[in-house]
């Protein structure tokens, strides 16, 4: 049986002290200094991604134990095949920005709860920002600051322009020639999900994607995104969704207040 609502808000509510104290011990790992291995696939994992995601799993064992989880450090969930409902997560999404030494604070912690294709709720957590986001489709999305919590949405394209985010680690050409075709000159280059994040508080418009990506890098930020009004869309106009083999994403548009004209 899926969650209903009522069950999501509980879960919701359950899992935000868990996030935060996988924040606060990635930022203990970050301040003594940070040493990186590479994985199999040639992608870099620190002990800040291990020790994340031991609280979070811990989390999700006690918060919601009937539901799969796929975690991008469990190498085994990746083999599972996607039910209709369970959880994206990712412990340290943005660890290249992670370990960049001008230290932007562009990484975060992200839960996602995918049912029947679409991430419904999720938590993203910028923890060198002090910057907490909430989303629940349905009931809204939120952000908690500086010990200040706020409701956030999309907001309608300003005047002056619609204003896109996009990586600051993995920008590529398709990008650059997707923001030209739609006429849009102003960008905010950031990392991890917190670029999804940015179009749902409305400090941008929309968010292209075109480089390779995982479903848990999207999961989180996708939900709050969602929660706030937003969408997330094919390059050609279709819904974006979740369980594609090996949890691998497909380009895609995360959208506020600006529509793409297909």
């Amino acid at each position: 049986m899926l969650p209903s609502q009522d069950e999501c808000r509980r879960m919701l509510a359950g899992l935000v002290g868990p996030v935060r104290e996988a924040g606060a011990l990635i930022m203990e790992i970050h301040a003594r200094g940070v040493v990186s291995r590479d994985k199999p696939d040639g992608s870099p994992v620190t002990e800040a991604d291990e020790a994340a995601e031991r609280v979070l799993l811990a989390a999700l064992a006690d918060v919601a134990p009937g539901i799969t989880v796929i975690s991008e450090e469990n190498a085994a969930s990746h083999a599972l095949s996607p039910p209709a409902c369970f959880f994206l997560v990712d412990p340290v999404d943005g660890t290249r920005e992670f370990l960049r030494p001008d230290g932007n604070g562009a990484f975060t912690v992200n839960i996602g709860l995918v049912i029947e294709g679409a991430p419904v709720m999720g938590i993203v957590l910028a923890p060198a920002h002090d910057r907490l986001f909430c989303g629940l489709v349905g009931d809204g999305a939120s952000e908690i600051a500086a010990g200040k919590a706020r409701d956030i949405a999309v907001r309608p394209v300003p005047g002056s322009g619609p204003v896109a985010v996009a990586s600051r680690s993995h920008r590529d050409e398709e990008t650059d020639h997707w923001l030209a075709a739609h006429g849009i000159a102003e960008t905010i280059s950031t990392g991890s999900s917190m670029k999804f994040c940015l179009v749902a508080a409305g400090e941008a418009d929309v968010y292209p994607r075109f480089g390779p990506t995982m479903e848990w890098d999207t999961a989180a930020g996708d939900a709050v995104l969602r929660a706030a009004g937003g969408r997330m869309i094919t390059p050609d106009g279709a819904p974006y969704l979740y369980g594609k083999p090996d949890y691998r994403s497909t380009a895609f548009i995360a959208c506020g207040g600006f529509m793409p004209s297909n």
